[in-house]
């Protein structure tokens, strides 16, 4: 994880976030992902995989991530 300064961010710096599960993922396993707005201490949405909190996460300008959203639901990132 990287600052818009390109400087490292480390799982901790996101520890008190308000972390919201997917609602695909269930308690079986499946589709374990996470977001957490965190723009107002970091400028940007998070993204992690709930089975590893304490690994990587991914940011997002909130700009970027309404258009992982979008394309998400239209389909463009589906494997053929």
């Amino acid at each position: 994880m990287t600052t818009k300064s390109g400087r490292a961010l480390m799982a901790d710096a996101l520890a008190d976030a308000a972390w919201k599960a997917s609602t695909y993922s269930n308690d079986t396993g499946g589709s374990c992902v996470e977001v957490a707005d965190v723009t107002r201490t970091h400028s940007c949405i998070g993204i992690r995989d709930s089975k590893n909190p304490a690994g990587p996460a991914l940011l997002f300008t909130p700009d970027a991530f309404t258009g992982f959203i979008t394309g998400m639901n239209e389909g463009r990132f589906n494997r053929s």
